[in-house]
């Protein structure tokens, strides 16, 4: 662990009207002293989002900086990682020489990054390194706030209830929208079998209550009929995504965006398609659910 670095002035500004801060005064291509990264760590646990400015930094500096904060995944996809580095994946809808540079069309539905593995994402990374002049927000939905959102009689009807989430929930449709998403393997389907996961979570570092169910990767309410199923997912998923509980989150240059899977749902506002966006992901793994 780093002990012997330059403390430095961070400041967490929350950012108006939303759950979102601002991590100002740290510049993430020198090493992160203990003292803030604990302060940074509390803020995450705070604030769900973190928005870090100016961040000029090499791959292995997004990669050593995630790494303080657990072992990273390596995505399924490995067609577009970043070269050299598979723990980078690139979100990007560039095509280059008739080839895509990265998966286009990430962040289609709102989700939770990987809710589909046995030990889903602590949180993840996303580091702009070109963005298009306009579009190209993304949204984050506080799933704490989702919860208390709901009427007591829902919440006692769904508190203790599991649902299954699954990779391929949305794959083929998102494949019949873009031609440049890969058909996946054998090897990469047996990657990514469904898991079942609670309907609400605890979040083990605050132990707050949170809905835990996305309209991209959960498919099903385990133990109830087909069609009540679908009813009351439909209805958690309108709870999980209310406008209120969102934070829209416009890029700038080298924006670095670090943001809590196990608190909050995202989705990508999308961009015109002539518009080059390019952006670095890095993805901390978590633990089990429950």
């Amino acid at each position: 662990m780093m002990s012997t670095d330059t403390l430095t002035r961070v400041e967490i500004r929350p950012l108006p009207d939303s759950f979102a801060a601002e991590v100002v005064g740290l510049d993430l291509s020198q090493p992160v002293a203990d003292e803030d990264f604990r302060r940074i760590h509390r803020a995450h646990l705070d604030h769900h989002v973190l928005v870090f400015r100016e961040q000029r930094v090499t791959p292995e500096q997004q990669i050593e900086f995630s790494r303080r904060f657990g072992a990273l995944e390596i995505h399924v996809l490995h067609q577009f990682h970043l070269n050299g580095h598979p723990e980078i994946l690139i979100v990007s809808n560039i095509v280059e020489n008739g080839q895509p540079v990265g998966l286009g069309d990430a962040g289609y539905f709102w989700h939770s990054d990987l809710s589909y593995k046995e030990k889903p994402s602590l949180g993840s990374m996303l580091l702009a390194q070109e963005l298009p002049s306009e579009g190209g927000d993304t949204l984050f939905a506080d799933q704490h706030a989702a919860w208390e959102t709901i009427p007591p009689e829902l919440q006692a009807r769904v508190r203790h209830l599991k649902a299954e989430h699954s990779y391929l929930a949305k794959y083929e449709e998102l494949r019949e929208r873009s031609p440049w998403r890969p058909k996946l393997s054998d090897e990469q389907v047996a990657r990514v079998l469904p898991v079942v996961q609670p309907v609400v979570r605890t979040h083990p570092g605050t132990g707050r209550l949170g809905l835990f169910v996305s309209e991209h990767f959960t498919t099903r309410i385990v133990g109830l009929p087909e069609a009540e199923s679908r009813a009351l997912l439909e209805e958690l998923f309108q709870y999980a995504t209310l406008p209120q509980l969102q934070y829209r989150h416009r890029w700038q240059p080298h924006d670095m965006v670090f943001w809590d899977n196990r608190s909050v749902l995202h989705l990508a506002a999308g961009c015109p398609d002539h518009l080059r966006r390019r952006l670095h992901r890095t993805t901390v793994q978590g633990d089990k659910p429950f």
